[in-house]
């Protein structure tokens, strides 16, 4: 039987169709263009090869698209006999996660790595922050999954697509040093993987250092295709610091010509999420609200996620309507996190309804009703899922709402409290205190 890149036996007798896959799945994991393709063209070799018909859906999925991945699903699922142990745990694995059977899916994926750590088109649905276990609400999701990957490293070795996310999950737990060598040896391997630039940005966000992340991003940028799924996040990310060090023109650039909701290369979540957090740190940062780009922010998000179902994606709707004083939808969004809370299917429970009261607070400008709602919250943040740099959004508003109400002594103990590296917060006011 012909074999995948990590060595894994697949249920098809094409090199064709393999080499194929094998090109598809690097696309994939690599989060560069042309993965559908290069699978269509895996199917088209052979149209029985239930994997190439699973990698379709995962990229499906990642772009937002269900009712096509639900499709390619379907066609995977009808070409089962005859597999291998492993291809069918594979297959039932996307079957969970597409159905959106969190807890099931989280389980079923520890089970299917025990048997089969190389299976990297499993382990990629969690291994980067925002993924399974990440989003999954519960408490030290980040030890968690640096757990795991702990566990499989032994498994990889020199990989440079593992040690990309090894290296991301170091660098969230604060093993900056750990994280640098694991990412300058991935780079050095293969520098046209758009998670290990990903890998380096958060490093040098977390290191305090934003002239090395533009510095890097500036130059890295330039050679990522544009509709790469994650080049509009990694834009995001260089507006960040170029708003940090005080290139706020260049930041607004940036946020129109790369990220805002009619330019974005992502997905609806990440469209959302990446917008709506440049447009509340722009504020928070001091600049002029932009109505109109809120206002189209809100109408996407109720359109594109009309229901609550992740917490971090939920807070930036939330966030959305607070800001254009949507009162029913935001009411009715939280009473939706509750149900589904009580029913076991909201983990982070209610710490998204928590912070909509703390931004509709911050809107009638009650700085203390802010104050209030997020200091018993603000050091379980990372129960949203998202990157240490996602959630600083939500010390940035404490840190704002402090200075409003001015209790300079909250400022001071938050910054005192905040973890070491990440400096030049970009929040008006700031630097009256020392």
């Amino acid at each position: 039987m012909l074999a995948d890149r990590y060595d894994l036996l697949l249920s098809t007798a094409s090199s064709t169709a393999r080499d194929a896959y094998v090109q598809g799945c690097e696309r994939l994991l690599t989060m560069y263009p042309g993965a559908i393709e290069a699978f269509d063209r895996a199917i088209a070799a052979d149209p029985g090869f239930a994997l190439a018909h699973a990698g379709r859906t995962q990229v499906l999925l990642g772009r937002g698209n269900i009712n096509p991945a639900l499709e390619a699903l379907a066609a995977a699922k009808a070409q089962s006999a005859g597999l291998s142990a492993r291809e069918v745990s594979h297959i039932a694995f996307f079957e969970l996660f597409a159905a959106g059977h969190a807890d099931a899916a989280i389980a079923a994926l520890r089970v299917h790595l025990a048997s089969w750590p190389r299976d990297a088109l499993v382990l990629t649905t969690t291994a980067f922050t925002n993924g399974l276990i990440g989003s999954s609400g519960r408490a030290d999701v980040k030890r968690t999954l640096i757990g795991l990957l702990d566990s499989l490293a032994p498994s990889y070795g020199d990989d440079w697509w593992f040690m990309a996310h090894h290296a991301m999950a170091l660098s969230e737990d604060g093993q900056r040093d750990a994280a640098r060598m694991k990412i300058e040896r991935s780079i050095s391997q293969n520098p046209h993987n758009a998670w290990v630039a990903h890998a380096r940005t958060h490093l040098c966000y977390e290191d305090g250092d934003p002239a090395a992340a533009r510095a890097f991003l500036a130059s890295w940028l330039t050679t990522y295709p544009r509709d790469g799924l994650l080049y509009s996040h990694l834009s995001w990310h260089l507006a960040l610091s170029d708003l940090e060090a005080g290139n706020e023109a260049e930041a607004l650039r940036l946020y129109k010509e790369a990220f805002s909701l009619d330019v974005h290369s992502g997905a609806p979540r990440a469209k959302v999420t990446d917008a709506v957090s440049f447009l509340w740190r722009w504020e928070l940062a001091g600049y002029s609200r932009d109505t109109g780009a809120w206002r189209t922010m809100h109408d996407f998000a109720a359109s594109a996620l009309p229901r609550a179902g992740a917490a971090l994606a939920d807070l930036h709707v939330a966030l959305t309507q607070a800001v254009m004083g949507d009162g029913v939808e935001l009411e009715a969004r939280a009473r939706q996190m509750e149900n589904l809370a009580r029913d076991g299917r909201y983990p982070s429970g209610p710490f998204v309804p928590a912070l909509s009261r703390a931004f509709v607070a911050f809107e009638r400008r009650d700085f203390s009703a802010v104050i209030s709602a997020l200091e018993p919250i603000v050091r379980e943040s990372e129960r949203l899922g998202g990157s240490r740099a996602q959630l600083d959004l939500v010390e940035f508003t404490l840190l704002k709402a402090y200075l409003n109400a001015d209790q300079l002594g909250g400022v001071r103990r938050l910054l005192s409290e905040r973890r070491p590296g990440p400096s030049g917060i970009p929040v008006a006011g700031l630097d009256l205190v020392y």
